[in-house]
């Protein structure tokens, strides 16, 4: 994927739907050119529905679905479902105002994995940070911003981290450089108090915390912050998200994801094992 892809939670449901689609359409033998003719469209389009890349039509689909050999029957109904699903509106949309359409993209896709690795170089992970802290982080990068608009980004932060404690709760694995809870954001009492959240967040059977001290020296994800999301759905591919100042990166080539898993697993090896990195904050906690 690339920068500024559509957003929504429904963009996994859009991928799941487009790789059953190509299945469908590879085992009939049918080309992307005849599936398109059959509904009015591109080649290309019917390449962008099968990476679940567009939204879809409901008759679209139902056109696919008979050209395909699927008439009747559950399987018919299901994915015909799924088009419903894949177009309804994610709970953050109701922040589109303080929220930009590229990271729409990254919570739907966070919503729907089943496992979330993630090296933060600078900041402590959005899923593990305070409010204060949040508060500090967002008036910082926006000093012009107006207050209420800093607090709906809040507000939409803190909605984003009930994901942890949901019924659907991914296992989440946040390993930081030492620096990202070295460097200071909204004073002492905002650092102690985030700390003390990192402690008790790690506590939870389905988070791991793992501390990159500086003493490690060079490691092998020198090139930067990134996310691996890993999917229950076994047609769905890993991905590594990259956010940048104004946009993101979506990563789905396999030789692409293959290297960061490399580099994930590395840092899994040389930072500190999970018990050693609570050690870890609570020194780092009481030097405060």
């Amino acid at each position: 994927m690339s920068a500024g892809q559509p957003g929504g939670g429904s963009i996994v449901r859009r991928m799941l739907l487009g790789a059953q689609l190509r299945r469908l359409r590879e085992s009939r033998g049918i080309t992307r050119e005849d599936a398109g003719y059959s509904i009015r469209a591109s080649e290309s389009k019917i390449s962008r529905m099968e990476l679940g890349r567009v939204s879809f039509k409901e008759r679209d689909v139902a056109d696919l679905l008979t050209l395909y050999g699927v008439t009747e029957g559950g399987e018919r109904l299901a994915m015909l479902g799924l088009v419903r699903e894949a177009n309804a509106a994610g709970w953050w949309h109701g922040y589109g105002e303080v929220m930009p359409t590229w990271f729409q993209t990254y919570v739907g896709l966070e919503e729907s994995a089943a496992l979330i690795r993630t090296f933060e170089v600078q900041f402590v992970h959005g899923l593990l940070q305070t409010e204060d802290y949040i508060r500090s982080v967002i008036e910082l990068g926006h000093p012009e911003a107006a207050g209420p608009w800093v607090e709906r980004r809040v507000g939409l932060r803190l909605e984003r981290q009930k994901l942890l404690v949901s019924e659907r709760a991914p296992h989440f694995v946040a390993v930081m450089d030492e620096g990202a809870l070295r460097r200071p954001f909204g004073g002492r009492q905002v650092m102690r108090g985030q700390i003390r959240h990192l402690l008790e967040a790690a506590e939870a059977p389905n988070v791991d915390v793992r501390i990159l001290p500086f003493a490690t020296g060079g490691h092998a994800a020198g090139g930067g912050a990134f996310t691996l999301l890993s999917f229950p759905e076994s047609d769905l591919p890993d991905l590594v998200y990259l956010e940048q100042l104004t946009g993101a990166l979506y990563i789905d080539k396999h030789d692409e994801v293959v290297e960061y898993t490399k580099a994930m697993n590395a840092l899994d090896k040389v930072a500190l094992p999970p018990a050693q990195s609570l050690d870890w904050l609570i020194a780092c906690r009481d030097e405060l």
